[in-house]
This record gives structure tokens, sequence and C-alpha cells, in this order.
């Protein structure tokens, strides 16, 4: 998979190719399909397959201040989108310049970039008079195939729907709506220590999003890396709770502004039970598995130990009966 940052005023012609747009924020079940659809009408076509998403997501450029909850960053997208076998992405910088493209404009650049044939959403809409759809393009000389939505159990598949679950720590509603757990991956990096104070360690991940699409304590599977290969902590180091999911150990993870210490940031912490190690430099995926309660407001440190060692004690007991 090949990507392609794209530069509306230099475009680089790719070979001929199907192409599909969107945010593809999670790549959900729904986008699982377009993408199915995709490699089938590219091998029918003999062309290649293509991806445009926009970075940052509309939403975001719009509302910097309040934006949307991000199901997946940049990184956790070319992840799942590689197990597809596309051969290229194409970034698109979603700024003024970009924003401002006529569908005329639009159409043209995609021309420009080679494409053929076009696997979209029955909703899509381009160029900034919203004048874009399927009908637009087969009129310059596209060819198009629309997608209708996806729904389970009544339930129309989409990002919006998966946010609105993960909100409310409704883990098993927005498996059905992904065909998959909901994870994050990032960094190790330095915090402010503040778990060390209270003996309850913590790896302090790299969210990569300006605000993540679920808050709360979890229960959670944690699987390492290093480098693009796999690390098995445990086999490692001999400590730590195995966990459910292959390699992983077990984690009880705090995500939010943590309000006991007047936080404002958005923080994704884990804390491993029993384990002993080096964590800083690793990049860690956080599996989440269970819902435990939203944040609490705790009145000092010592009552925020004791509902740490109440939450992982409880966290612990759930483990237990999964295994």
């Amino acid at each position: 998979m090949k990507i392609l940052h794209l530069n509306p005023k230099n475009i680089t012609t790719l070979p001929a190719h199907t192409l599909t747009i969107g945010n593809f924020d999670g790549v959900h079940l729904g986008h699982q399909a377009m993408l199915t659809a995709l490699k089938k009408e590219a091998h029918s076509k003999g062309l290649a397959t293509a991806i445009m998403i926009f970075e940052p997501q509309p939403r975001e450029f719009f509302n910097p201040n309040n934006p949307p909850a991000r199901l997946t960053s940049f990184d956790e997208k070319l992840t799942l989108l590689d197990e597809f076998g596309v051969d290229f992405i194409i970034k698109a910088s979603f700024n003024d310049e970009f924003r401002q493209l006529s569908a005329h404009d639009f159409a043209n650049m995609l021309n420009a970039l080679g494409t053929r044939h076009l696997v979209l959403g029955d909703d899509f809409r381009f160029g900034h008079d919203r004048t874009g759809d399927k009908y637009f393009l087969t009129t310059l000389g596209f060819s198009v195939e629309s997608l209708a939505t996806i729904k389970i159990n009544e339930t129309r598949v989409s990002s919006t729907a998966i946010r609105q679950a993960l909100s409310l720590g409704e883990l098993s509603h927005a498996k059905e709506l992904l065909g998959r757990d909901y994870v994050m991956t990032g960094q190790v990096i330095h915090g402010d220590k503040i778990g060390r104070i209270l003996d309850f360690p913590t790896a302090n991940i790299q969210i990569n999003r300006l605000k993540p699409a679920l808050h709360g304590i979890f229960g959670a599977d944690i699987i390492a890396h290093k480098d693009g290969q796999l690390i098995d902590l445990y086999q490692c180091h001999q400590t730590g709770i195995k966990g459910l999911t292959p390699y992983s150990l077990f984690g009880a993870v705090n995500i939010g502004t943590r309000p006991s210490i007047n936080g404002t940031q958005y923080r994704l912490e884990v804390h491993l039970p029993k384990f002993s190690g080096d964590l800083y430099g690793l990049t860690l995926t956080v599996i989440f598995t269970k819902y435990l309660h939203e944040e609490i407001r705790y009145p000092n440190l010592e009552s925020l130990k004791a509902g740490i060692q109440k939450d992982v004690n409880e966290l612990l007991a759930w483990q237990d009966t999964h295994f």
C-alpha cells in the first residue's frame, strides 16, 4: 500500500484506478463493505484500487475547539485499511484551499489523478457548493457504483452510531458495528508520575487525536510492539496478568481528563497489575473489553488511591470469570 500526499496544484497521476472517498473513521462494517466492493469493481475492470481520506477530518477543521470524538487516528486507519490490500491511499489535507474546490474542480482533480471508476456511499456529496454527487460524476464520464447503508438490528452502521455507543460504554454494541473489538494504539510517553505516587504506576499512551471516543474506567487487553514487531510482555518479564487476547496482559485503563487532579487534557493511562518492566518507547495496543464506570472526581489523593484499588479489584474479578 502506497501513500500519496495530495497537492491539488501539482497532482501526481496514479495508475488508472477505482476510487472510494471518505473519512473512514473506525473502518467499520459499512466501510468494510465499501472496500470489498472497491476491490471487486477494480478487479472486474482491470484497475488499481485507491482510497481518498481527509486529514484533518472536515468537522475537525471547521470546529477545532469542539471537534467530534474520533474513533481512529490516521496511523490506526492505515493499519486497518492495509488489511484490505488496497494499492493507494490518497491523503488529502483538508484546509481552506481544499474546501474551496468546486464540484467541477474536484472532478477535474480526480481525472488528473487517474480515477476511472468510483465506489461511493449513497449520500456522498462533494465540492464547496455541495452539487457534486453520483449523477454529476456520470455526466463527466466517470462510472460510479453507489452502495446503500448497512443496517444491523435496525441500527444504521455509521461512525456516529459507534461514537454514541462508546460514549455510553456500550462496548458490545460498538463491536457489532465495527466487526471487532474497539482498540486504540499509541506510543508510551512520559507523564506526570502521579500513578507512582499512588502506588499504581501507569503507562501514558499517546492518543493521537483531539478528542477520544470513550471516557471512563475500563478493563483491557494490552499488546506491545516495538519497530513493528510483537513483544510478549509476559514472556519477557514473567510478571503481570495474562489478558484474554493471545500475547496480551490485562490492564486497568483510565481515559479522560482526570478530574480528581483538575486535569484538562485527555489522557490514556494503563495500569498493568503485578507487572514490572520498562515500557517507555514501546507502542501499546489497548483492546477495550470491559466498561466499569465514568471518571469520578475524588476529594483527595487518599480517596483517589482507594478508588483505584477498588476499580482494579473489580476488573480483576471480572477478568477471572472470563478465562
